[in-house]
């Protein structure tokens, strides 16, 4: 081993006289035989051995490099191969002395030992190229080495000396020697006749659609023939209502207005009056409404006279059946129709029962008919009042089960102001 590495700083130094520092250069090969020690993890009962080695290189950049590597260590009865490949960074590569650090895998091939297959080994560790000449660097590593074998973990340590060789680098380029030029007399040779060369004319851009606005600033390609365009090549849209002019079968929707896809404003009780305009919103189909979208027959009923509208109750029942929300609803357009408009709902009973138990029934079933008109159509509560009346005022014999059937109402009187 002292011999080996005798000849390798030999060398090195030897060719250090004869050339200038060198550095890590980009785009050159390396090779690098070592030698070194290698220390076993003290579980593999190895003693410390001589290792033998080489290194095949290439420098993808002056900061990186990439290695194939082979080991060979002899102990006794055992040997050990390992073949793999590392990457090394380079710090200050333009430098005489570049420290590095590296990485790699590998495979250890063991023979002599109770570990006889062949092994993948993660290492990594540092090392330091001194360069002596431009091409030639006295090369340190040290390397921890880590390898499972059954539950396992082996820890390996590596240190080689060795002798750096790169080569293949682009050869630097010849400075200009500078001397002063001898006179020269200048002899004028008569004028070339002029070379006419004809210019090509671009072609003009493209507009596939014909809208006026060239293809790579038509944010709407494809507009049909004849359709205005703005200065993006889209279709103009006057309202700004989603829909272009040129479809718009209601243009000058108001801002904000919802419409369909022919750009009118949506109608959804189909009554002729849009949504934004109608006060009477859910108004059955064929009923005839007037210019805010309210019943016509319940404006005309109201506004002639004061109506009653009566509602019928079951027997101690105050909730408004199902069959008596068309008239009320009739009742509800008037109000929003004419917003100053009042009126009174009062409530009865039929005679039987006590007088104070009918009393709070007819001022619940008076109460609910309110609340429902308030509720379903947003009416002020100061508009309607409501009063019970308990058994009073029977429009019909109590003495018979009909009679006290029409007794058991309510009565909703309005006016129109």
């Amino acid at each position: 081993m002292k011999k080996v590495i005798g000849s390798i700083l030999t060398a090195c130094l030897i060719a250090s006289t004869s050339a200038a520092f060198g550095a890590v250069k980009e785009g050159t090969f390396s090779v690098t035989p070592l030698v070194g020690g290698y220390v076993f993890d003290d579980d593999q009962n190895i003693d410390t051995s001589l290792i033998l080695g080489a290194r095949a290189g290439y420098n993808l950049t002056k900061a990186i490099g990439i290695e194939a590597l082979y080991d060979y260590v002899k102990q006794s009865n055992t040997s050990m191969h390992r073949y793999g490949g590392q990457v090394l960074y380079h710090f200050f590569p333009d430098s005489v002395l570049v420290p590095y650090l590296a990485a790699g895998y590998s495979g250890v091939d063991f023979n002599g030992t109770a570990i006889p297959d062949t092994h993948g080994t993660f290492d990594y560790g540092a090392g330091v190229k001194y360069f002596l000449t431009e091409d030639l660097a006295v090369r340190g590593d040290v390397r921890h080495l880590l390898y499972k074998y059954d539950s396992n973990t082996f820890h390996n340590l590596e240190f080689t000396l060795g002798a750096y060789f790169q080569f293949g680098a682009a050869a630097p380029a010849m400075k200009a020697i500078t001397a002063e030029p001898e006179p020269v007399k200048v002899v004028a040779a008569p004028a070339p006749a002029p070379v006419i060369v004809p210019v090509p004319v671009p072609a003009p851009p493209a507009d596939s659609d014909g809208d006026g606005v060239i293809d790579p600033l038509d944010k709407c390609p494809g507009t049909p023939r004849g359709v205005a365009v703005d200065s993006n090549g889209c279709p103009l849209d006057s309202d700004k209502d989603g829909v272009p002019d040129y479809l718009d079968k209601c243009q000058g929707t108001p801002a904000g207005v919802a419409v369909d896809n022919k750009g009118c404003p949506i109608d959804s009780d189909n009554d002729g009056v849009a949504d934004y305009l109608d006060k009477c919103p859910g108004t059955p189909a064929g009923v005839a409404v007037n210019a805010n979208g309210c019943p016509v027959e319940a404006t005309k009923k109201f506004c002639d006279k004061p109506t009653t509208i009566a509602v019928f109750f079951d027997t101690n029942k105050a909730d408004v059946k199902a069959n008596y929300h068309y008239e009320l609803d009739k009742l509800g357009n008037f109000l929003k129709e004419f917003p100053s408009s009042k009126g009174t709902i009062e409530g009865y009973t039929d005679a039987d029962g006590s007088k104070s138990a009918n009393l709070k029934l007819s001022q619940a079933r008076a109460d609910n008919i309110r609340n429902y008109i308030i509720n379903k159509f947003g009416i002020d509560r100061s508009r309607i009042s409501a009063k019970g009346y308990g058994p009073e005022k029977p429009v019909a014999s109590n003495k018979t089960a009909a009679g006290k059937a029409k007794n058991r109402r309510t009565e909703a009187v309005f006016s129109c102001e």
